[in-house]
């Protein structure tokens, strides 16, 4: 059942939740966190644990990506990010973390006005390859059509074009627009696509033949799109809502499986089991990875929409720094503010309600719980 709220006499809208408005709750059978398995399985590609690094330039590059692979995760390079426009990068993130906040965007914008180098984006993906964990690349849907052919013959493992809001219709008079269906089919590689925040959107990119979809609108935890735009989309509600169209997918494709990526708002290490539970396969961290000691970004987080040309939607923010990766993946934490040890509370929280599965946590029992966070 569907609930409404009037707005006014003229226009109705439906209830949304975010990750922080619902809970999970335990079941009659608990288990011990040790004979939890929190693998999962895309395409070709058998993955330890549910995590992929967000391609921001703020927490993957080249080496940190491989150090997320040897972990357990799939880092994701941004393929137009600083890694392929500079030859050596360094100063520009130094930089970067020095800027006054008056003047970030504006200085982001004449740093990333630097031309994409087509060898920098074969020389990246290559270091990542010859690590030997699974390369993946990122590249907007304004500029795939452009640089695909370069990410295929670098040797990506999976090809991820992702941006703010991504359709199967994309609609334009000034240029041809991709074609997401004709571009997967003749693709060798397994596309993973978004984000996405609606039932009908999703089951659109679904028939597109993506191997899984990005659930999310905004980017990060520093974007500004809601205030901008007047767009939000909150993610309980739209991980639920994205996961319905697979299910209905799958009942239509005749048993094709699409993989759904909670991309934003996965802030905390309770958020992760919960988006688990409305349905995701798997989780894209921005934010989380950035805290860590050992990325790019200092403590310091950027996306995209940061350095947008005409129009920024977001801001370089300071979120500090609380481990290294491997702690703020697989710990131990000394910290009680969810931020450290990603895995070790996602297997307590399924060991907690009873589940083995990463599939089967996805059928917990929630109920809907407003709180402010500390």
């Amino acid at each position: 059942m569907t609930y409404e709220i009037e707005i006014g006499r003229g226009k109705r809208a439906r209830r949304a939740y975010t990750l922080d408005d619902i809970a999970l709750i335990p079941a009659k059978r608990t288990r011990d966190p040790e004979d939890v398995n929190i693998s999962w399985q895309i395409d070709a590609y058998h993955v330890e644990t549910p995590i992929m690094g967000a391609p921001m330039d703020s927490t993957m590059s080249p080496e940190t990506a491989i150090k997320l692979g040897k972990l357990g995760g799939i880092g994701v390079l941004d393929l137009e990010g600083l890694w392929t426009r500079y030859e050596d990068p360094t100063p520009i993130f130094e930089e970067i973390r020095s800027l006054p906040a008056d003047a970030s965007n504006t200085r982001l914008q004449q740093i990333y006005s630097e031309p994409i180098k087509r060898e920098l984006i074969s020389q990246r993906l290559a270091e990542i390859r010859d690590a030997g964990v699974v390369v993946a690349g990122k590249l907007s849907p304004q500029r795939t059509q452009k640089y695909w052919k370069d990410v295929v013959d670098a040797g990506v493992d999976i090809f991820v074009i992702r941006g703010t809001t991504v359709s199967a219709e994309h609609v334009s008079s000034k240029a041809q627009p991709l074609n997401l269906k004709r571009f997967i089919y003749e693709l060798d590689v397994p596309v993973i696509v978004g984000g996405v925040a609606t039932y009908t959107a999703a089951l659109h990119l679904m028939r597109t033949g993506a191997a899984g979809v990005l659930v999310g609108f905004g980017g990060s935890a520093a974007h500004s799109t809601r205030r901008l735009l007047g767009i939000h989309a909150p993610m309980a509600t739209a991980i639920a809502d994205v996961a319905a169209a697979r299910r209905d997918y799958l009942d239509e494709s005749g048993g094709r499986y699409v993989h759904v990526i909670a991309d934003g708002s996965v802030g905390r290490t309770g958020d992760l089991p919960k988006a688990i539970g409305c349905g995701a396969d798997a989780v894209m961290l921005g934010a989380a990875l950035a805290r860590a000691t050992d990325v790019p970004g200092g403590g310091w987080h950027w996306g995209s929409e940061a350095y947008h040309p005409e129009l920024p939607r977001g801001h370089r923010a300071e979120v500090g720094t609380v481990g290294t990766l491997e702690e703020i993946m697989h710990g131990p934490s000394s910290r009680a503010d969810g931020t450290v040890n990603f895995l070790g509370s996602l297997k307590r929280t399924m060991a907690s309600t009873g589940y083995s599965e990463l599939k089967d946590l996805q059928r917990v029992d929630m109920v809907v719980s407003p709180y402010s966070p500390e």
